[in-house]
């Protein structure tokens, strides 16, 4: 069994999330003391106890995520389980921060310091109610990328997203997205609908924030990871640092390209995925993109025992 850690991406944050982990394991409890301490706030109060939309807030869902997933990476250690179980690790967006982490090229208080700039940065580059995103069911990438052509009239529209063969996430100004939301009804998705979202993320209007991500990278140790990245930008594993530092950046503007990155791990052996966190949103993309792929999700101590045993089985 060929297996790759997953780490999601931003809106499978949940009240709550993680807080059986820290409970059950004193090492995941230190994750998110560790991230705390970096921010030089309580994140964890208010992912255990605070409001929805507050952590929806993209300056705290993504490191907020961040921690839980490395928290479920600690507990799976405390329960014998290394990162280099997985041929592979990848990311969803901000997810691919948390890969890093978990392979050791990116320490945890930088990327918590790294993903609460990277929110901060993303939020700040188009004021509110200017952009926007919308997801379209049910027409594959080269449909929906036509649509966002079409629809762009001189702004900005772009298929961000390609998370699957018949999901798609359009970014860019809201006038524009709402011209594809339209033109892709009419021709034939499934559905078409705008994303709670503050801001249209991975697409051209994000420049300034991938300005000033170049910026905190380039004061920022990465080291190699112990297994490779696959990358959103080039879905591709690579191992290099300056290469992988040059696609975070990318990555801001860039399309997160899922549904080739699975893809690619398959005709690399890849059977299993282990989605590491909160939420399940990748096993299911995974599952539409190669049925023969199993998940796992890993975001519970039952399901971090269930997954232990069945390495130690195998």
């Amino acid at each position: 069994m060929t297996r790759a850690f997953l780490f999601p991406g931003q809106g499978a944050q949940t009240i709550g999330m993680g807080r059986d982990l820290a409970d059950a394991y004193p090492d995941a409890r230190a994750v998110y003391d560790a991230v705390d301490e970096a921010l030089g706030e309580k994140l964890s109060a208010l992912i255990w106890e605070g409001e929805q939309d507050t952590l929806t807030l993209t300056r705290n869902a993504q490191p907020a995520l961040m921690a839980t997933s490395m928290a479920a990476m600690a507990a799976l250690k405390a329960e014998g389980v290394e990162v280099t179980a997985a041929a592979f690790v990848a990311g969803h967006s901000l997810g691919e921060y948390t890969a890093l982490c978990a392979a050791g090229a990116l320490s945890l208080a930088d990327a918590a310091r790294l993903l609460r700039l990277r929110g901060e940065a993303m939020q700040a580059a188009v004021p509110a109610g200017e952009g926007a995103m919308a997801a379209v069911l049910g027409l594959d990438f080269d449909a929906v990328s036509a649509i966002a052509q079409e629809a762009a009239e001189g702004q900005v529209c772009a298929a961000a997203n390609d998370n699957d063969p018949a999901q798609v996430v359009l970014s860019g100004d809201r006038e524009a997205v709402l011209r594809a939301v339209e033109i892709a009804k009419v021709q034939g998705a499934k559905r078409a609908l705008l994303l709670p979202v503050s801001a249209p993320f991975h697409c051209a209007l994000m420049q300034p924030a991938a300005d000033a991500m170049a910026e905190a990278l380039r004061d920022t140790r990465l080291t190699a990871p112990a297994v490779p990245l696959v990358g959103n930008v080039t879905a591709e594993a690579g191992s290099d640092p300056d290469q992988i530092t040059a696609r975070l950046v990318e990555q801001v503007t860039g399309r997160v390209r899922w549904r080739e990155s699975v893809a690619w791990m398959a005709a690399q052996g890849v059977t299993e995925t282990w989605e590491i966190g909160a939420g399940k949103a990748l096993s299911g993309m995974v599952k539409r993109i190669d049925r023969t792929i199993a998940t796992r999700s890993v975001g519970t101590p039952d399901e971090v025992k269930a997954a232990a045993e069945s390495l130690h089985d195998a």
